[in-house]
Parts: structure tokens; sequence; C-alpha cells
């Protein structure tokens, strides 16, 4: 097990007791949605946020510590130039596109 340096209060075998089936029913959720894209029409499109999304899923399995902090530094936007104009912005895309500084 790798060393970290904040603990929990509760015992491993607390946390998978508490969390177990609330967590399984996430990664069923994660499993259709990526059904769901493998399943759509449309060819092969290359889309900034699925490929954030799998670089998310690499982290999430690559046996290192402070996993959530790596994966909300990878869809954080890293710019710090302002926008001087809002024009042709849309809403959030939850991944920073790569001419805003994302690297995909």
């Amino acid at each position: 097990m790798k060393d970290v340096s904040n603990t929990s209060p509760q015992s491993r075998q607390q946390v998978i007791d508490t969390y177990f089936m609330e967590h399984r029913a996430k990664l069923i959720d994660i499993a259709a949605y990526l059904d769901r894209i493998d399943r759509g029409t449309g060819g092969e499109v290359s889309d900034f946020r699925d490929d954030f999304f799998r670089r998310a899923l690499l982290i999430l399995s690559d046996g290192e510590t402070h996993r959530a902090k790596r994966i909300l530094d990878l869809f954080s936007d890293h710019t710090d130039a302002l926008p001087q104009s809002a024009e042709g912005m849309k809403g959030a895309a939850g991944a920073p596109a790569p001419e805003e500084g994302g690297a995909a």
C-alpha cells in the first residue's frame, strides 16, 4: 500500500462497508456511458472531452495516490490569460479545450 500524508478516520474495511455499493453503481454508470459512446453513430470523431475522460480512467487505475487531486488537475484549465471577449464562448465544457491550454 502506498504511503499517504492524510489518513481516514475509518479503517479500510469501514470505508468499503460504507461506500462500496454507492461507488459500484457509479462504475456501472460510467460503463454504460462508454457503451453508449461505442454504439453511437458518426464514426470515429475525436473529442477532447472524451480524450480527457479516458485519461482520467487511466489515473484511476495507475495505483498511485492522490487520484482525485490528479483528476481535478487534469480537468482544470491552467491558462492564466483572461479572455478579452465572451464572443463565441458557450457554456462550460468540463475539460480545457486544446486551444484553451488543454493537452489533448
